[in-house]
Formats: structure tokens, sequence, C-alpha cells
């Protein structure tokens, strides 16, 4: 019954729904949103991202961040499975599983398991769950930032740099200009303007929301015009949600065993669960489009990450109501104890 309910929030979702939409208009009207298209996506996306990165700075609360460095071996935990475990977990998948799964569906894995940890779901499941909020929202900010640097870094000992592969020192530099500066720029100017944007938090996420769409939109045309979907065809969906599945599935048995086997307090590790497993959608998609630039393939790449996404968000949800239903139950034990001493 839970899960039911799950699945019908995430299908009344707008976001997810938009995401669908997304795909659909790239597929009816590519040339629209194509390099050099009537919607200048070049320029839009820049613009875009820009955006979205100034607004997570502004939100991004300090004080919050500095009550979440005590404990060392959560902060480890969490960033070692974000951006060490998760790429050795697609080294072996690519080992065992490279002939039977298309290159660049494969690439799409490893651009998911090399990015950084998403914020605002896991701050809000590990909240909901009953878990350590403070610390929750250091390891996925830190995660961010430190992402940056890192997604790039990963993705390049793949792809290789240079003429056959990314341009390391430049991609560094736009994603500094792009993400990094605007983020910085964001949490200077919280002083001043975070009281006006948290009064319209609301609308302000709904814009954050509507750039990754846009960006969504941009890398599908893009796919689109170039025949990689055509070349694929239709077994690539299916390859990518039964991949996406099986990491989830894999990552949470880990990171669960990982934090008992660490005898984490409950509160710590409901907060490494939810943080180690989550990877970021609303990161990855800006980061894709510096990355990789005008890749054809670029949809096809970003396609894990899209199911992924509400994956994780449909699974760790059901995962946050057993955390706190054990929580209550627990919480309610003493004083049936007490009851029966009388």
């Amino acid at each position: 019954m839970h899960i039911l309910q799950h699945l019908k929030r995430m299908v009344t979702d707008w976001f997810l729904c938009g995401m669908l939409l997304a795909t659909l208009l790239a597929y009816f009207f590519p040339r629209f949103g194509a390099t050099g298209g009537a919607m200048h996506a070049e320029w839009v996306v820049n613009i875009g991202i820009f955006v979205v990165f100034f607004l997570h700075g502004v939100n991004l609360s300090g004080e919050q961040i500095r009550h979440g460095f005590k404990n060392i071996r959560l902060h480890l935990m969490v960033q070692g499975f974000t951006f060490v475990v998760f790429p050795l977990i697609w080294l072996l998948s690519n080992w065992l599983l490279r002939s039977h799964v298309p290159a660049l569906l494969m690439l799409g894995f490893f651009y998911l398991c090399a990015l950084p940890s998403t914020i605002s779901s896991s701050v809000a499941l590990t909240g909901s769950a009953g878990g350590n909020v403070p610390a929750a929202i250091l390891n996925a900010s830190l995660s961010s930032v430190l992402g940056i640097f890192l997604t790039p870094l990963l993705v390049s000992l793949v792809v290789g740099s240079g003429a056959n592969g990314i341009d390391l020192g430049s991609t560094l530099l736009d994603l500094c200009l792009m993400l990094l500066l605007p983020l910085v720029l964001g949490q200077f100017l919280r002083r001043w303007l975070g009281g006006f944007f948290a009064r319209y938090k609301r609308y302000t996420s709904v814009i954050d929301k509507l750039v990754i769409l846009l960006l969504v939109y941009a890398a599908f045309c893009n796919s689109m015009v170039s025949g990689i979907w055509q070349q694929q065809g239709n077994s690539v969906l299916l390859s990518a949600a039964l991949g996406s599945a099986v990491l989830l599935a894999v990552i949470l048995w880990m990171t669960t065993r990982t934090a008992r086997a660490l005898r984490f307090s409950n509160a710590d590790e409901i907060a490494a669960v939810f943080c180690a497993s989550k990877k970021s959608l609303a990161a990855g998609v800006p980061m894709a489009a510096l990355i990789f630039g005008n890749n054809p393939g670029l949809g096809l790449i970003l396609l894990p990450i899209m199911i992924y996404h509400p994956l994780q968000l449909i699974v760790c949800s059901i995962l946050a109501e057993r955390y706190a239903s054990r929580r209550r139950a627990q919480a309610t034990q003493p004083r049936e104890a007490t009851v029966s001493a009388r």
C-alpha cells in the first residue's frame, strides 16, 4: 500500500512529468532546442546554469553547515561512497558488461557514479526519518562543492583528456566560472538577500527545476538531431532502468551495512545512508552541459541519472517512513514499560 502511495505521488510530481514532457518535445521538435536552433540553447543554458547555482548559494545556510562538523567518520564514509565506491562499482560492472551495453550508456552510468550527492532531498528525507540533519546538510553541501572538481577529474580518467577526450583545464575553468562563482556569490549576498529568497523559496525552487528541464530538453534535442536515439533503439531504456535499479539496491545495502559496522547511532546511520546513496540531478544536468559540451550523445549520457533520480526518491521515501516508524516504536516502549510497572 505504501509503495502505491509513493508511486502515485511520483506520477503527480510536476517536475518528473516535466522531464517526460521535455523528452517528448525533443522527439517532435528537436531542431528548435538544438545547438544553433531558434531557442539559442547555447546561451540560454549558460544563463540558466549560473542562475541555478546562484540560488543554491543564497539558500545555503552557513550556520547549519558549521553545526555539522562533528562526526569525521560519518563525513569520510559519505564522501568515500560518493566519489570512490560508486566509481569502483562501475569499474567492476564495466569489466563484466561492457560488451553487452552501448558505450555511451556505459559512459552515462559512469557519469552517474561520479556525480555529487543531492542536497535538498537528502536533507529532507534525513529530517523526516529522524536522522542527523546538520550532518546531512554538511555532507550534501560539501559533496556539491567537491563535485565541481572531482566529477570532471573522474570523467577525464575514463574518457581521457585532450583532443580525444575532455580538455580538463578548460572544463575546470568553465565549471568554476559557471558553478563555483555563482555559488560563492550567492553565499556572499545571503546576508542581504537571504531573507528575501527565503520568503519566496517556493518560487525560486520552481525556477531551479524549470532550468533543469530546459537543459534536459536541449540535450535530447541534440541527440535527436544527430540520430543517436535512432541508432540505439528502445533497448537502451530497459538497460538504463535495470542498471539504475540494481545500482541503487547495491549501494543502499552497502551503505546500511557499513554504517552499522562502524557502529553509528541511528541518527547518523540515517544521514549516512541517505547522503551516500543519492546522486544529484540538479547538479548533474548543468555539469554535463559544461563537461561534454555539444556532444550529440549527451541525451544518452544523461539517461541513467534521469532514471536513478526518481527511483532514489521513491525507494528512499519508503526507507524514511520505515526509519520514522521504528523511531516512534522505540519511543513508545519506555512509556509502555513505565505504565506496566505501575
